[in-house]
């Protein structure tokens, strides 16, 4: 068996990393709502600072280092160790210097929010950010090495442990204190799998390290990493003005109006992370042609998903937002609406094409500059007449606008023809059937809204005995939200169907994963197979 048959298809590694960043979701889930319901406002405010201050750091400080996995454990096997060992050795370093840092001034985060909480805070947030700079290559490492079920593995009993740990914290201590211990925990845990994985995959990596290599290495990554830091100032700065314009409690608000980011970036990170070292294959072997085809075809399986969660949310943000937050955080809506306008074009995947041209990537990084350059000048000049809309708008707009620049720079770098991007259509046809179920929603959600809305409070009432606002607000917005999702999934599927849409080979896939929980439907099949002339 050749290396191409050893390894698996695209599609079985998306699904896998899929279903982990799904399952992975699913836990996370939970955490916000025990917060909502458990903290202040502004108590909820200084866990969104916090965790907000460290979820960049974990991705900005190593400069995008721990990727160039992707691109040397695909292409130069003789040094893998090496490359594993170069990286663990930046990161260790770099999360140690802002572990200093944080120590040495804490009130660097305090000044940026206006906060002396966050400025008590600031050396434990340093630690977090420090341990988790290190653990969190343990995904990135297993992904790079084509072992998608056992990347798998890793995100979902990360998120397992992260949400017992940190939901504990809530429910025991109900302190932002409590959070950044459970941070540090999880952190340890992690980084003890991390060694017993590299140890396995990688004997001896530890002896491995090549000055030589490393600053090769680092001449990769920087440019990368740089422009990746662009990438996480243009998608997060509007966070950090928007923490120095209001208050802890009015942050809270503004934060949760940007809540769906992980749902935004659930399908294409999966697919992303598998696109990058194929792609690197791809253009090593010249067949540009097909690298053009794949990310088309990518593009078009998350369109199906992305088109109907947006519409679909779109319908129901104010339901949505209410059901997971109560309605202490109804303002959150109006920002809600403003953000997930990025999820259609989610859809625009790039990256993996950029990262295998590295002239695309300076052009590209000049092109981030002078956006987020922009987006900051704005900000600066006009903070004090922004509200929370306006503010969410500006950071929206210009992400836009980089996904339709980077896409120019792909067509024009790969001379794509107008006869490739005819594939485009099956795109157009997504957005019409999503388009036909969301109008049938919108009339159904609108005359069944107050209606389940009371069902599902007296069913709180009445049989799970609770008159408290949170528990209220769940279940009577589970309510509707359940069966708008009939409505609109019901709608859609059919219109999808119809359209052509799902393929026979994605309706075969479906039908074995269902056959493993309902064996007579397998039966059932096999009998008519078995039956036929």
């Amino acid at each position: 068996m050749n290396t191409q048959e050893k390894k698996q298809s695209l599609k079985a590694q998306s699904i896998w990393l899929l279903m982990a960043k799904v399952v992975g979701f699913g836990l996370s889930f939970m955490l916000p709502l025990l917060i909502v319901r458990n903290l202040t406002q502004t108590e909820v405010g200084h866990y969104r600072e916090a965790f907000q201050v460290i979820a960049n750091a974990v991705i900005i400080l190593p400069v995008g280092f721990s990727m160039s996995a992707y691109y040397f454990l695909a292409r130069d096997r003789e040094r893998r160790p090496a490359a594993i060992f170069n990286i663990l050795l930046f990161n260790f370093v770099v999360g140690g210097l802002a572990c200093l840092v944080l120590f040495l001034f804490p009130q660097l985060i305090g000044n940026i929010f206006r906060s002396p909480e966050l400025t008590q805070l600031a050396p434990y947030i340093g630690v977090v950010i420090w341990i988790w700079i290190f653990s969190t290559f343990l995904e990135t490492v297993a992904i790079a090495n084509q072992e998608a079920k056992t990347a798998t593995l890793f995100i979902i009993l990360a998120q397992l442990t992260k949400t017992l740990l940190m939901g504990g914290a809530v429910l025991i201590f109900a302190t932002v204190e409590s959070f950044i211990y459970a941070a540090m925990i999880q952190g340890v845990i992690q980084t003890f799998v991390l060694f017993v994985y590299l140890r396995s995959r990688f004997p001896g990596f530890w002896r491995s390290f090549d000055l030589e290599f490393f600053w090769e290495q680092m001449r990769y990554a920087v440019p990368f990493g740089v422009a990746g830091i662009l990438w996480m100032a243009q998608m997060d700065i509007h966070n950090y003005f928007a923490g120095h314009r209001f208050s802890s409690a009015e942050f809270a608000i503004y934060a949760y109006g940007c809540f769906e980011v992980p749902l935004i970036a659930m399908l294409s990170e999966s697919v992303t992370s598998v696109l990058i070292p194929r792609m690197n294959e791809l253009h090593q072997q010249g067949k540009q042609e097909e690298m053009v085809s794949l990310t088309i075809r990518a593009m078009q399986k998350l369109s199906f998903f992305y088109f109907p969660i947006y519409v679909f949310l779109l319908i129901t943000a104010q339901t949505f937002i209410i059901t997971l937050f109560t309605k202490n955080f109804e303002a959150s809506a109006a920002v809600f609406v403003i953000n997930i306008t990025l999820l259609p074009f989610s859809i625009l995947i790039t990256d993996p094409m950029i990262r295998s041209f590295k002239e695309l990537g300076r052009k590209f990084l000049i092109a981030r500059v002078l956006i987020l350059a922009s987006v900051v000048g704005i900000y600066f000049t006009f903070l004090p007449q922004l509200g929370m809309t306006q503010i969410i708008g500006i950071a929206v707009a210009a992400i836009i606008l980089e996904k339709f620049v980077a896409e120019a720079m792909v067509i024009s770098k790969l001379r794509i023809r107008l006869s490739q991007l005819t594939q485009l259509k099956v795109i157009a046809k997504t957005a019409i059937a999503a388009a036909i179920a969301g109008v049938v929603t919108y009339f159904a959600y609108w005359e069944v809204k107050d209606y389940l809305l009371s069902a599902g409070e007296h069913f709180a009432s009445d049989v799970l005995h609770s008159n408290q606002l949170g528990v209220l607000n769940f279940v009577g917005g589970a309510f509707v939200l359940s069966i708008s999702g009939l409505v609109y999934g019901s709608v859609y599927i059919s219109t999808a169907l119809l359209m052509g849409l799902i393929e026979d080979e994605e309706k075969d896939m479906v039908r074995r994963v269902v056959s493993k929980f309902i064996p007579s439907l397998k039966t059932t099949k096999n009998a008519s197979e078995g039956g036929r002339p």
